[in-house]
């Protein structure tokens, strides 16, 4: 890999990082905030989603949004578990998709693709390019002792 590919991985990486956090750690900061009005919404698969607003379920989804978009943004930008939270995050991203989409609509003003689909498309790139090893920690952490030990579970941490 060049050294600008590698730079626009690292940058790419880190932007990207910086935005999952940054949405995340203002949804943890506010107490107010709840899912809840984004999944009333939801068109495609209502009634998985209607069952996601059951207040024990909702607590857990709500904790698993927020949680979930901050870990993505602090593995993204230290480069530590790059390809299981890149695979993770597209999942969180499909399923934040779902409820916008009224097909061929996806939210007010796309046709299929938003902001959700671009966003999975670029977790799948940083996972592919194993962009925790470009400029971040992911070299160090996969050769902890665990991981020389246990090799799959490091191949899915790269």
């Amino acid at each position: 890999m060049s050294k600008l590919q590698s730079a626009s991985l690292f940058v790419l990486r880190v932007i990207m990082g910086w935005f999952f956090f940054y949405a995340g750690i203002t949804k943890v900061l506010n107490p107010a905030w709840s899912s809840a009005g984004y999944i009333k919404g939801a068109s495609t698969a209502a009634g998985l989603y209607q069952m996601f607003l059951n207040p024990q379920i909702l607590v857990v989804v709500d904790f698993m949004v927020k949680w979930g978009l901050v870990l993505l943004g602090v593995s993204l930008v230290l480069g530590v578990c790059v390809r299981l939270s890149s695979y993770l995050g597209a999942l969180l991203m499909f399923l934040l998709y779902l409820p916008i989409l009224k097909f061929p609509m996806a939210g007010a003003h796309s046709y299929i693709v938003d902001e959700h689909i671009i966003y999975i498309v670029v977790l799948f790139v940083l996972a592919h390019f194993q962009a925790g090893y470009v400029w971040g920690l992911g070299r160090w952490f996969s050769n902890l002792h665990i991981f020389t030990k246990y090799p799959k579970l490091g191949a899915w941490l790269r």
